[in-house]
């Protein structure tokens, strides 16, 4: 599936946030990109504010259109308040576990972990990065991936202990998925209500 592939920075510019993380330009020039960018800011609309919630949602976890509305039409059907739940299954996806686990150091680098079959689900390999894991699961690296300098790299130092709702073991190179986070425990900074009022429009 197409992905977003252009320049990074200048979406994090927009936002004003390091969505896709450490930014070096972003730390210089945190003002929106373009001509007048740094200029004078113009009033934006309340649906304005709202597309940019959602937009900004769907880079952060690197979702695309689609994925998304599906997402929020499963958060509805679902009990409790529509964001915290739509959130919540943002994080249940491989990609974003496997970004948690700290194997990909971004969620972009954990998708593709997944797709060229480095990561298995209760010991079996998953190449799906949108494959929705459930509480109890057992994410792992693949054996014969576990010697890889990308991976090694990025694990030496992580605090693994970081996410309470998931559980590493060192030996084993990998982590339980003990439960779904509260929305309280979810670090992104979305204001996901904005959202549930741009789609009840």
């Amino acid at each position: 599936m197409a992905r977003y592939t252009g320049p990074k920075t200048k979406i994090a510019r927009k936002f004003g946030e390091a969505i896709f993380g450490p930014d070096k330009v972003l730390s210089k020039k945190n003002y929106p990109p373009g001509q007048h960018g740094n200029g004078r800011k113009k009033k934006t609309s309340e649906y304005g504010i709202q597309l940019r919630e959602k937009q900004k949602a769907k880079y952060t976890y690197g979702v695309l259109e689609r994925q998304f509305r599906n997402l929020f039409e499963k958060a509805q059907r679902s009990k409790g308040i529509n964001g915290e739940v739509l959130i919540q299954l943002l994080e249940c996806r491989l990609d974003n576990v496997v970004y948690r686990m700290g194997i990909g150091n971004t969620r972009a680098a954990a998708r593709q972990l997944i797709s060229h079959k480095h990561i298995v689900v209760d010991g079996k390999v998953v190449n799906i990065p949108s494959y929705s894991v459930k509480p109890g699961q057992v994410v792992g690296i693949r054996e014969k991936a576990k010697s890889l300098e990308i991976i090694q790299d990025n694990l030496s130092g992580f605090n693994h202990s970081k996410y309470a709702w998931i559980e590493w073991d060192q030996p084993s190179m990998s982590a339980k998925y003990l439960h779904i986070p509260e929305r309280t425990d979810v670090p992104e900074n979305i204001k996901e209500q904005l959202i549930v009022e741009l789609y009840s429009k």
